[in-house]
């Protein structure tokens, strides 16, 4: 689950990790008045939207205006928000539909000396977690990576211990951060690591990163994500989850028990069980074609479960043909076959449709499927029906 900057600046407050003071202000009026009320010669308007790269992100509707603005009264506050809220921000990370911005913070200025990076996340590859930073905050960190990776220094900490004082040291002193500025990047980097785990966050990033005028540190940005699977710890960050910011599509499917992730491609997937779902975008893709989605329906799924499946694969105008793939081990190919001419008199294929049946009960599933005088195109084998779904496809 993906929050908000200045949601994730608050939990950043609680935890003791030093950001600037900032109010959320979803009118002009309130831009303005935040902008009084901070008290400061200067303050910056920063679109809220779950996406990075605000700063170089423009608007649809106004191209000359960017996603993160300096203002200096609370004239201009107001003026910028006005064209901000409510109109289209596009960035690197939203692709060209872009997001809609429905609220800024308005933050007070900040004394900058250095931007730096810092990124945790779960890595995979050593089991752990592991803090990144660099001395190029306020860059692409991707391009950093890309160009320059020695410049992107890590260490993994023990989520039962935490990060322990050397190892802050240690990555303080590769940044270049001399004096009582060691002890600043301690302290704030131990607090934040400590605060990844107790939120069972999965990534933590924070760029740029400032050291101030006064040697202290600050995050001058949060992008925060939690582990879906543990929200269940977590009542209280119920609340900050922000729907409009996610794809209708995937909520949807999310409220009907379906595990799904919409992609850019033009081939539906219908698929029982997660790593089959991965086989069958790859083969598809090893074939010359695209998948539009990441569908698994599960072991359990029924009637109901499945015509919403279609209906949400079909709403995709991309769409031009569906695989459905089904291994019936605890799902049996009956109750497939059954559910996929129900979902055909609720909510008809207008597109061509590949149906791959293996599994418990298969020649009875094959059968009724045959039987139906339903317009399907059977597979035997899961290349066959790469190769038939992509040609379908066209």
């Amino acid at each position: 689950m993906k929050i908000h900057e200045y949601q994730g600046k608050e939990i950043f407050r609680r935890a003791g990790v030093a950001v600037p003071n900032g109010i959320v202000a979803r009118t002009p009026q309130e831009a303005a008045e935040a902008f009084t009320k901070l008290g400061g010669a200067i303050a910056v308007v920063k679109s809220q939207v779950h996406a990075g790269g605000r700063g170089k992100g423009t608007l649809i509707e106004i191209p000359t205006q960017r996603g993160v603005q300096l203002v200096k009264s609370a004239e201009e506050a107001a003026k910028v928000a006005e064209a901000l809220i409510g109109n289209t921000l596009v960035t690197i990370q939203t692709g060209p539909e872009g997001q809609k911005v429905r609220q800024v913070l308005v933050e007070a200025g900040c004394n900058i000396a250095r931007e730096l990076y810092l990124g945790i996340v779960v890595d995979r590859g050593s089991k752990s977690a592991i803090i990144m930073v660099s001395p190029d905050g306020g860059m692409d960190i991707e391009h950093v990576a890309e160009k320059t990776p020695e410049r992107i220094h890590r260490e993994k900490f023990d989520v039962d211990i935490g990060l322990i004082g050397y190892q802050a040291r240690k990555l303080a002193v590769k940044l270049g951060l001399k004096g009582k500025t060691i002890g600043a990047a301690e302290r704030f980097m131990r607090s934040l690591c400590k605060m990844f785990v107790s939120y069972d966050c999965s990534m933590i990033e924070i760029n740029p990163l400032v050291v101030t005028g006064e040697g202290e540190l600050m995050a001058l940005d949060a992008k925060v994500t939690f582990d879906d699977n543990a929200m269940f710890r977590h009542a209280d960050l119920a609340e900050l989850r922000d729907v409009h910011e996610e794809e209708p599509t995937e909520v949807l499917a999310a409220e009907s028990g379906l595990s799904y992730v919409k992609l850019h491609g033009n081939i539906g997937c219908l698929v029982n069980g997660a790593g089959l779902a991965m086989s069958t975008m790859d083969i598809i893709k090893l074939h010359g074609g695209f998948p539009a989605n990441f569908l698994d329906v599960g072991g359990g799924a029924n009637v109901e479960q499945v015509t919403q499946a279609f209906r949400i694969l079909l709403s995709d105008k991309k769409v031009k043909a569906v695989l459905v793939n089904i291994f019936g081990g605890i799902m049996r190919c009956t109750t497939i076959a059954g559910a996929i001419l129900e979902a055909y008199k609720q909510v008809g294929f207008n597109v061509p449709l590949v149906v791959r049946l293996e599994g418990t009960e298969v020649q009875e599933g094959r059968k009724m499927l045959a039987e139906s005088g339903v317009n399907i195109i059977a597979a035997e084998g899961l290349t066959d029906a790469a190769k038939k779904v992509v040609a379908a496809a066209g």
